[in-house]
């Protein structure tokens, strides 16, 4: 996705001019795009048969790009393992002179609802000193809600709730202008003030803000059902929930280090995680929520906490999922931070691998439909310690995991059948055997 924001960067420049007339007399019109389908994969978005956007992620997208007005083709090609399928379009979108249009990929993939919202409005200035915004429910799995932007603290039941009913799926409020300065945020239930399911906290709203807010299903850590994806004319951000918390879960991969606590911010009398021996994962299945914030965290040996083999400092940002690993022997024993996505496809597997022996030395991974390496390349290659595949996106079905040394096709240890979903998300590490070295084996976890 770099490269889709330094193509909008490098754009930003010529984006004040869309609409506009150019020296040639060429009408041009300014569009954007947002991928907000929360259960499918990366998409390619084509103007015209030409890829012009490419392997745009869930929440991501651009601001306002610029092109000749007049009607395109548009065409998203989902990414799936093996190839693309075409999951809107070839659709016509008219892209006017002097008009905004926001191309927003919404729906599901698991039932086939994908289509395009298409939101067009004329270009016209803000007023002085305020800030104009329109709201757009765009997550399919969420109630119609009441949309409030009121002073911070104000008391809903007092208060009037933007436009005249709720907002269903693929509904729209505003424009809206409110003078600059600071709100608050807050989407109800219909008709249930006191039913708050997201709440922005203070959010500052600046004179000349120009915003399309486009409510998407939340995917991280937190019980609110949504966040908000803010559109401007540079880009996009995403606002949680005030208070959305961290998840966070423990792996212990030092195979020669004792049963250990995790203890944070000097609470030796209440671990974390207390008493995690080899190779355990703590909780066994989801995360330990805990508030967004920076930890001083020390593991040290549960019998009698006087060793203490790391001290480090932690930082948990809102929303974020992170396993945390302890590898390698106890002499160096550390932290290994593995940043975890747990946003779930309808069209593929997501399949993570992690090198956590310390005595393996670099290997290859190869992944295959029987066992049978000897006519194929690995799929990855020459795998240090402590790196990972990152999450691969596998077709449903029953696959062998091979692990050898490099250039090698003897297996280190027995090849790992695992059989996955669409949905699903697996994570496996690499370990050694207890107190170190061979057999080899796997700690698993997620959906194996």
């Amino acid at each position: 996705m770099k490269n889709l924001k330094l193509m909008a960067a490098s754009l930003l420049a010529v984006a004040a001019l869309a609409g506009c007339d150019n020296n040639d007399g060429v009408d041009f019109a300014s569009y954007r795009v947002l991928h907000a389908v929360p259960d499918a994969p990366r998409v390619n978005v084509s103007l015209n048969g030409t890829v012009a956007l490419s392997g745009v992620e869930y929440k991501e997208g651009t601001g306002f790009l610029q092109d000749v007005a007049g009607t395109y083709t548009v065409q998203v090609d989902a990414l799936v393992p093996g190839g693309t399928a075409t999951v809107i379009g070839p659709a016509d979108v008219p892209l006017a002179a002097r008009t905004q249009t926001s191309i927003i990929a919404i729906g599901k993939a698991g039932d086939g609802s994908i289509e395009p919202f298409i939101h067009a409005r004329d270009i016209s200035p803000v007023a002085a000193e305020s800030a104009r915004a329109e709201v757009v429910h765009g997550a399919p799995d969420a109630p119609p809600v009441d949309v409030y932007v009121t002073a911070p603290g104000a008391d809903l039941a007092a208060s009037a709730r933007l436009g005249d009913t709720a907002i269903s799926f693929k509904d729209s409020i505003g424009p809206v202008e409110v003078p600059a300065g600071t709100y608050q945020i807050r989407v109800t239930l219909e008709d249930q003030p006191g039913t708050v399911v997201f709440d922005s906290g203070d959010v500052a709203l600046a004179d000349n803000d120009d915003l399309l807010i486009v409510a998407v299903e939340a995917t991280g850590a937190g019980t609110a059902p949504i966040s908000l994806m803010l559109l401007s004319d540079a880009g996009v951000a995403e606002l949680l929930s005030a208070e959305t918390p961290a998840n966070l879960r423990v792996v212990h991969d030092s195979p020669d280090t004792p049963a250990v606590d995790v203890v944070v911010n000097g609470d030796f009398a209440n671990p974390l995680v207390p008493g995690i021996v080899y190779p355990e994962v703590i909780p066994a299945a989801g995360y330990a929520t805990v508030p967004a914030a920076t930890y001083d965290v020390v593991v040290t040996d549960s019998a009698t906490q006087g060793l203490m083999p790391i001290m480090e400092q932690l930082t948990l940002a809102a929303g974020s999922e992170t396993t945390v690993v302890a590898v390698d022997f106890l002499a160096d024993v550390r932290l290994l931070l593995l940043e975890d996505d747990n946003r779930r496809l309808a069209t593929a597997a997501k399949v993570r691998l992690v090198h956590g022996s310390p005595t393996a030395g670099p290997v290859d991974i190869y992944v295959t439909a029987n066992g049978d390496i000897a006519n194929v390349d690995a799929n990855f290659e020459d795998v240090p310690f402590e790196a990972d595949t990152g999450y691969v996106e596998l077709a449903e079905g029953s696959y062998v995991v091979t692990v050898t040394g490099p250039d090698s096709k003897t297996p280190a240890f027995t090849p790992v059948p695992i059989d996955v979903i669409d949905s699903g998300v697996y994570t496996a590490i690499v370990r050694d055997a207890p107190l170190g070295g061979a057999p080899f084996s796997v700690i698993t976890f997620d959906d194996f």
